[in-house]
């Protein structure tokens, strides 16, 4: 018996080891993404509750859009992965290269709907300034849309491939320029326009070209993809096969929708509360997004072995994999959760000076506190199950949790419309609708893990 647990303890400690080796570049590139959201909230804070209520409602439909496309180009990660653990090296070129005709296809018609999308902005009570500012953000910023998609491609090929400091290193370099661009746009130093808002816009759209740029130089010049490299030859579109990536994609793009569109849903129905509100949920929402990039990177992480295991024909390992890789997230998830509740108020005043701001974004910090154990959850089970080039369930996991739960409650809760036979007696605002949070991800999180359980011992049995 004791050598039985001594062996199981070593597999989860070696398993848990490769796990952090693939994830924790991505988790450092993926931190750098997200700086950029905390560098254009942080400087717009600081010049004017306007330009921050602008970047906040465009960064909302910003959100929704690239995450949807994000996931849209995820199912070249679970192909990737399940032929490199087959040993089919060969059709890996040809996989990149229907992924990119597929990321300019995507690309261009994420960057019509962001510009189409901006007509919500007339269905909100803003301030005329306000509205022009966000409007004028999306339209800049969505010019980088065609570059993040084939970017995208090509870090799902280099993450499948073990290969993931690139990305790390090339974030890194994004986040500076970022920052520097910001710096020079936002408050018009060294004799540049003083844009505000709609200079992060600018920063963000040439930072996203300029990744996939140096993302394609690595790939030409590294020799870790050699074997692999994609482009020794011209090949046009092949219908069938963006078709095939398109239906493994499109249900992870719904996925991601589902829920980041519930988040930014919640934005849009908290601007009626006036700026203190938008600015305080904007922020508390940005630092969320930053702190969720520890578990989604273990679920990329989690997409590449799954589908190793399973293109080796290792069902059982590809099980053994995935709940490790779920306990990874949670443990993490115990530790963010303290930090984020001992800590709010320090986190939003590092974001705002205004008092009235930091004051409701430390009370939406400790509902972000609560739910970090289901999202983290959530995140690991999905990414697991989209390993085995499983995607459709979780996508109707993630509608039904976030527009059947969260949406609906908060709704109820943060406007207490009258009409209804129970509401509150006032509404509760942002705290109602970050309480929809909360539940919404619980039902995720259970769905998920119940789901990945039967799928995984399903096939496991199978193998046996």
């Amino acid at each position: 018996m004791f050598r039985f647990a001594h062996g199981r303890l070593s597999a989860i400690r070696t398993e848990m080891f490769a796990l952090w080796q693939l994830a924790w570049p991505m988790l450092i590139g993926q931190l750098a993404t997200v700086g950029m959201g905390v560098s254009d909230v942080a400087m717009t804070g600081h010049l004017s509750a306007g330009d921050l209520a602008a970047v906040s409602l465009g960064a909302s439909v910003w959100s929704i859009v690239i995450v949807t496309v994000m996931g849209v180009m995820m199912a070249v990660n679970a192909v990737v992965a399940h032929e490199f653990g087959a040993g089919s090296f060969d059709r890996i070129p040809h996989v990149v290269r229907q992924t990119l005709w597929k990321a300019l296809g995507v690309g261009l018609i994420a960057m019509a709907a962001a510009n189409c999308s901006i007509s919500i902005f007339d269905w909100l009570a803003l301030d005329d300034g306000v509205r022009a500012k966000a409007s004028a953000f999306v339209h800049v910023i969505s010019i980088g849309l065609p570059a993040f998609t084939a970017y995208r491609a090509l870090y799902g090929y280099s993450t499948s491939l073990n290969q993931t400091k690139p990305m790390m290193v090339i974030a890194l370099g994004a986040l500076a320029f970022n920052i520097v661009v910001n710096w020079l746009l936002v408050y018009g130093h060294w004799g540049f326009p003083r844009l505000g808002a709609v200079g992060c816009a600018v920063a963000t759209g040439v930072g996203l070209w300029l990744m996939l740029a140096a993302m394609l130089i690595w790939i030409k010049r590294a020799h870790a993809y050699r074997g692999t490299y994609p482009f020794t030859q011209w090949e046009g579109p092949n219908w069938h096969e963006i078709r095939s990536m398109l239906k493994l994609g499109l249900p992870i793009g719904i996925t991601y929708f589902a829920e980041v569109s519930a988040f930014s849903t919640v934005c849009f129905l908290i601007a009626r509360f006036g700026v203190v509100a938008m600015a305080s949920n904007q922020i508390a929402l940005n630092f969320v997004s930053l702190v969720f990039m520890v578990p989604l990177s273990f679920g990329i992480a989690l997409i590449t072995r799954v589908g190793h295991a399973l293109g080796e024909g290792d069902a059982v390992r590809a099980r053994f994999v995935s709940w490790v890789g779920v306990l990874m997230s949670l443990g993490f998830a115990v530790l963010s959760a303290t930090f984020i509740a001992s800590c709010r108020h320090l986190i939003a005043a590092a974001y705002t000076s205004d008092p009235a701001v930091q004051q409701l974004t430390a009370s939406l910090l400790l509902f972000a506190a609560i739910f970090q154990l289901s999202d983290a959850t959530q995140v690991a089970a999905s990414s697991a199950i989209r390993g085995y080039k499983v995607t459709r369930q979780p996508m109707l996991i993630h509608l039904i949790a976030f527009w059947g739960v969260s949406l609906p409650v908060g709704c109820v809760l943060g406007l207490a419309p009258s009409w209804l036979p129970w509401h509150p007696a006032a509404p509760m605002a942002a705290d109602g609708f970050w309480i929809g949070l909360v539940l919404g991800l619980t039902v995720a999180a259970l769905l998920l893990v119940q789901f990945l359980n039967t799928l995984s011992r399903r096939r496991a049995t199978a193998a046996i």
